[in-house]
C-alpha cells in the first residue's frame, strides 16, 4: 500500500519553509536535510555553481498524524522556475517499482508534462507527471 506524502518545492527558501513548518506543526521534529553538494559531480548530474551547492535537494518533515512533508529548492541556475502548478505536488511513496509504474500510467494518461520513470541519480526510481486535472504528481520507489 502507498504512502501520500505533500512535497513542496520553494525558490532557496525550502530550509526556512520546513524550519517555520516544524515550529508550527511539531516542534522539536527533527528535519531530514539533504544537500545539493552530496551528489555534485555524480553520474548523471548537472555540474552545479558554487552558490547552489548549500541549498536542498530533499528535505523531509515528519508530522504528528504521520503525514509527511518533504521539499526541495528550485535551482535557478538551471532554468528552473517555481510557479503555480509545479510548487506543490502529491508524492507517492510506493512499495515496488512496479506498483510506481502502474500508479504513474494511470496518472499520466491524458495529462501532460511527464517524465516518465527512471532511475535517478539519489538511488530511487522516480518520475512525475501532471495529470488530466493539472494536478502534479510525484511517484517514487526507494531502490
Amino acid at each position: 500500500m502507498p504512502r501520500l506524502a505533500t512535497y513542496l518545492n520553494t525558490l532557496g527558501q525550502t530550509e526556512e519553509a520546513f524550519t517555520f513548518y516544524a515550529s508550527v506543526f511539531a516542534p522539536g521534529a527533527p528535519l531530514e536535510i539533504h544537500r545539493f553538494a552530496e551528489l555534485a559531480g555524480g553520474p548523471g548530474m548537472p555540474p552545479l555553481p558554487a552558490e547552489d551547492l548549500d541549498k536542498v535537494l530533499h528535505v523531509r518533515l515528519e508530522l504528528p498524524d504521520g503525514h509527511l512533508l518533504l521539499g526541495t529548492d528550485i535551482l535557478a541556475s538551471t532554468g528552473q522556475q517555481v510557479r503555480v502548478g509545479n510548487n506543490t505536488t502529491i508524492a507517492v511513496l510506493c512499495d515496488s517499482r512496479e506498483e510506481a509504474d502502474r500508479y504513474y500510467d494511470a496518472l499520466a494518461e491524458g495529462g501532460s508534462e511527464s517524465t516518465g520513470m527512471a532511475d535517478m541519480a539519489w538511488g530511487d526510481y522516480w518520475g512525475c507527471t501532471l495529470d488530466r486535472f493539472s494536478i502534479r504528481w510525484m511517484l517514487t520507489h526507494q531502490g
